[in-house]
């Protein structure tokens, strides 16, 4: 049997991490059996898809690096398979036409929740045979088994009983003629010859619907595995109030896709106590069953250890490119100014992201800084004006800008006015930074560059006389 798992998200909103977690555990599994990973977006409620939901699925699909197999398919481009397999299992007395009107429907509902019953549609227009004297447009219902029970033989929370007379005669097509979510899911895993469905146990309660339309379609039933959900920190389902929770919100807080992946796929699943993986690690590892069946807890504190780990440890170069998404999200002119890589390189020891690492280093660009105001009351002091201006001296007529001829240069001042290195180095690291804190200060200095650091030097000179 060929392996075929697929992502099916609905473009109603942004890629939540939960979704991203379900797409990674099917595309791992597609990959560790050979198989194929298909993309299909489930547009079908016009009202709520938008174009930019669907974009922003793409966008953070692609900057993950799971690719699909196939696709992406969208469902509003099958209407019409739709239409033929709703009219076949009218054909075949598997599906009726319910002329049931909303208020009808919610007295029964009403009488059914006062009785202390679950709300569920009462057949009324099951046995019809033939149309009744109404102007209500009819909505399509499956026909459900009376008797009997569905068993789900999930592949994590392993067999799930439902009895038939629990559920209903879902709708399988709407008053005006568009197919509902069951029914086109069903269609769509039948047709894209799905195996395996990995997909949010809050979608559990729909599984026996759609194994009996499948059913009465004579169709292969894919093996299903749901994913316990993702909770917050307080023991909450996941949500906005939790912080960031979509991939485009994590990408722009300057987390990388290796260390989001890698955090995912240990929410809730595990390989030893190993914690680190390489997507192809992660590939040979994976394993449905290891998959925990109870929910996991979201942890900000462990997903910025992982992205301080990857950018510690990956390519400078690499990195640039997305430090340079954080500078212009920041409005930060990097055109004059040193190489990003060289910037990665010099922080990523201490950045546990990019946008940190980015809006703690604004000042390699640019001709000025703004000044702390703190640092400058401590370190910018009159009696550090003399051997300042030698160092400053000393560094506009340097040849060789270099991070060793800098440091020889700002041992020597400190040298020539006894004076700790810390107590020259300091002000330094203000003049040319506006603060108290940057790499050590020869490397700083080498990055800011000559005419640069030489002019910012002067202007702090400027703020001594401002703090007699």
């Amino acid at each position: 049997m060929t392996i075929r798992t697929r992502f099916a998200p609905s473009p109603t909103g942004y890629l939540h991490v939960g979704g991203v977690r379900t797409a990674l555990f099917s595309w791992l599994y597609a990959r560790k059996h050979g198989g194929q990973f298909i993309l299909r977006i489930e547009d079908t409620d016009r009202e709520r898809s938008t174009e930019e939901s669907v974009n922003a699925i793409l966008d953070g699909m692609k900057w993950l690096g799971l690719d699909a197999d196939e696709g992406p398919f969208y469902q509003t481009q099958h209407f019409d398979r739709y239409k033929q397999v709703i009219e076949q299992l009218l054909a075949e007395g598997k599906a009726y036409y319910c002329y049931c009107s909303k208020e009808h429907l919610e007295t029964v509902r009403n009488e059914q929740r006062s009785n202390k019953q679950k709300p569920r549609y009462n057949g009324k227009c099951r046995h019809l045979t033939s149309p009744p004297d109404t102007d209500i447009k009819p909505v399509i219902r499956f026909k459900n088994p009376e008797v009997g029970e569905v068993v789900v033989r999930d592949l994590i929370k392993g067999n799930v009983i439902f009895n038939n007379t629990e559920l209903d005669d879902l709708i399988l097509a709407r008053a005006d003629g568009t197919p509902t979510y069951n029914l086109t899911v069903v269609v769509d895993d039948w047709d894209m010859q799905i195996s395996h469905v990995i997909r949010g146990d809050d979608h559990l309660n729909n599984t026996p619907r759609q194994i009996n339309i499948l059913q009465a379609l004579n169709a292969t039933i894919p093996q299903y595995a749901h994913v316990p959900m993702i909770l917050g920190d307080d023991g909450q389902r996941l949500s906005k109030r939790h912080g960031a929770v979509s991939v485009t919100n994590y990408r722009q807080l300057g987390y990388l896709p290796e260390a989001l992946l890698n955090y995912l796929v240990r929410l809730g699943w595990s390989a030893g106590d190993q914690e680190i993986f390489s997507i192809q690690e992660m590939i040979d590892l994976f394993d449905i069953s290891n998959i925990n069946g109870s929910p996991a807890a979201f942890n900000t504190e462990k997903l910025q250890w992982l992205n301080q780990h990857y950018i510690k440890n990956s390519d400078p170069n690499e990195l640039a490119i997305f430090l340079h998404e954080q500078y212009n999200q920041l409005q930060t002119d990097t055109t004059q100014g040193p190489e990003l890589a060289k910037i990665v390189t010099v922080l990523a020891e201490r950045a546990k992201t990019l946008q940190e690492m980015a809006q703690s280093s604004s000042y390699f660009f640019g001709d000025t800084v703004q000044y702390d105001e703190k640092s400058v009351k401590k370190n910018l002091k009159p009696t550090i004006r003399a051997a300042l201006t030698d160092l400053c001296d000393r560094l506009e007529n340097l040849k060789d800008w270099q991070a060793e001829t800098i440091h020889s240069i700002i041992h020597a001042v400190a040298e020539q006015y006894e004076i700790k290195l810390g107590k020259i180095a300091q002000p330094l690291r203000v003049a040319v930074t506006g603060g108290n804190v940057s790499p050590p200060i020869d490397v700083t200095v080498e990055l800011i560059g000559q005419t640069r650091c030489v002019k910012r030097i002067q202007q702090a000179l400027t703020l001594i006389g401002d703090t007699t």
